[in-house]
C-alpha cells in the first residue's frame, strides 16, 4: 500500500470525536506485525516499533512523541422531529454557511451508515427578510427521507446520540498532484505519522520514537491530555492538516499555500512553540532543501497546546500540511506537500539526540 492509498483509507473512514474506531482499525492494519499497538480507554492509539522499543530501554534514549489526531469534525443527532427529520449539534468547529445542502451519513444502532442531506427551509417558503439572513445550525435538519419519528427509530434504527459524518469519497488527480476528500484535518497528519513510523524509524536512531493517534482533538484536545501523560516525552512533533490561506489572503500574508511546502508554527492560540526547537527544525529544512512555510497564527490550536504544558514542559513543534477548506465537507491538498512533510520530519528525527534535546 502506498501513501495515496493509506490517505484514501483514513480519509474515507468515518470517525468524529468519540467514534474514531474505524480510523484506528485502518491505521493498525496498515502498520503490521513489526509494531506494537496499544489503545487506551479514550481511543488513543500508541504505536512503537518493537525492535526499537527494546533498544530504547537498554540505551535509555530520550523519547520523541509524534502526534496526530484521529478524529474529524462532524455532528451528533440531538433529537428526532415528528416529521421524520433530525436535529443535530456540531462536533468541532463549523462555519454554519458551509453545512447546508451537503450529504452526510448517520450511524444507526446496528452499525449501518444511513445517507442523509442537511436541509433548511426552502427558498420558496421563506419571507424576503428570512432570505437575507444567514441560516444557523439551529435552523437546519438532516433529512433521510423518512416521514415520521416512528419510521426513523424503527425502520432506519437511528436514535439520539448517533454520530454523523460528511458523506464524501476521496479522489486523487495524479496528473495535477491533487487530493480531494474529507477529514484531511487530521487524517493527512495521521497518514504522515504512519509513513514516518513505518519507513523511517530505525534501530540506529539516537531517540526513541512513539507515534500517537490522539482522539477527540476537535472537542478541546481531550485525547492528548491523556496520551501525553502515558507517553511522557522529552520532545514532541505534532503533525497536522493546517488551514490553507492562499485563496483569500494577499501574497504578503500567505503562510499556508498549496505547493509551498509544510508549515511550521511559531505560535497559535494554544501554544508558543519552543523557539530553539523551531530554529533547529528550520535549519534542518534549509540544509536538506525542503520547502517550508512559517506561520504566526492569531487563532486556532493543536495538541501542541496540551503536550507543551505537560510535566515541566515538553518542547513541541507543529508541522502542518496545507489543506484548503478544512472544517468543511471537502478538502483540497497536494501529495507534494504531504511528501515534504514526511521528509522534513524524518530528517528532524534523524538529527535529534540527547545533547540537542537538552539544548532546547
Amino acid at each position: 500500500m502506498n501513501s495515496v492509498e493509506i490517505i484514501e483509507q483514513l480519509s474515507n473512514a468515518p470517525g468524529v470525536s468519540g467514534f474514531e474506531d474505524e480510523v484506528i482499525h485502518a491505521a493498525g492494519k496498515y502498520m503490521g506485525p513489526a509494531f506494537s499497538l496499544e489503545e487506551d480507554r479514550i481511543r488513543n492509539l500508541f504505536i512503537h516499533r518493537t525492535a526499537c522499543e527494546c533498544i530504547a530501554s537498554q540505551k535509555n534514549l530520550p523519547k520523541v512523541m509524534l502526534d496526530a489526531h484521529s478524529d474529524e469534525v462532524g455532528f451528533m443527532i440531538q433529537s428526532v422531529n415528528t416529521s421524520g427529520t433530525l436535529k443535530f449539534l456540531p462536533l468541532g468547529g463549523w462555519n454554519p454557511q458551509s453545512i447546508s445542502a451537503h450529504a452526510v451519513k448517520i450511524r444507526n444502532t446496528k452499525g449501518k451508515w444511513i445517507k442523509g442531506v442537511v436541509a433548511s427551509k426552502p427558498t420558496h417558503f421563506m419571507t424576503p427578510d428570512e432570505i437575507k439572513k444567514p441560516v444557523n445550525i439551529a435552523g437546519m435538519v438532516i433529512d433521510i427521507g423518512a416521514t415520521s419519528k416512528k419510521e426513523v427509530t424503527e425502520k432506519f434504527n437511528i436514535r439520539i446520540g448517533a454520530p454523523v459524518v460528511p458523506d464524501v469519497v476521496f479522489s486523487y488527480d495524479s496528473e495535477n498532484d491533487l487530493i480531494f476528500g474529507k477529514a484531511f484535518d487530521d487524517r493527512l497528519g495521521c497518514a504522515a505519522l504512519l509513513e514516518i513510523m513505518k519507513s523511517h524509524v530505525q534501530n540506529d536512531m539516537a531517540v526513541d520514537v512513539v507515534g500517537v493517534l490522539s482522539s477527540q482533538e476537535e472537542l478541546g484536545l481531550r485525547g492528548a491530555n491523556i496520551s501525553v501523560k502515558k507517553t511522557n516525552p522529552d520532545v514532541a512533533i505534532v503533525l497536522e492538516g493546517t488551514p490553507a490561506d492562499d485563496t483569500f489572503n494577499t501574497n504578503d500574508f500567505i503562510q499556508a499555500g498549496l505547493r509551498k511546502g509544510p508549515q511550521i508554527r511559531h505560535m497559535d492560540k494554544s501554544v508558543l512553540a519552543n523557539p530553539r526547537f523551531v530554529k533547529f527544525a528550520i535549519d534542518i529544512a534549509e540544509k536538506n532543501k525542503i520547502p517550508f512555510q512559517e506561520a504566526v497564527r492569531s487563532s486556532g490550536g493543536t495538541n501542541a497546546g496540551v503536550i507543551n504544558l505537560h510535566d515541566r514542559s515538553v518542547p513541541t513543534i507543529t508541522l502542518g500540511i496545507p489543506v484548503r477548506y478544512i472544517h468543511s465537507h471537502h478538502g483540497i491538498a497536494t501529495m507534494t506537500d504531504f511528501t515534504n512533510t514526511v521528509k522534513w520530519c524524518k530528517q528532524i528525527l534523524k538529527n535529534l539526540n540527547r545533547d540537542i534535546i537538552e539544548g532546547f
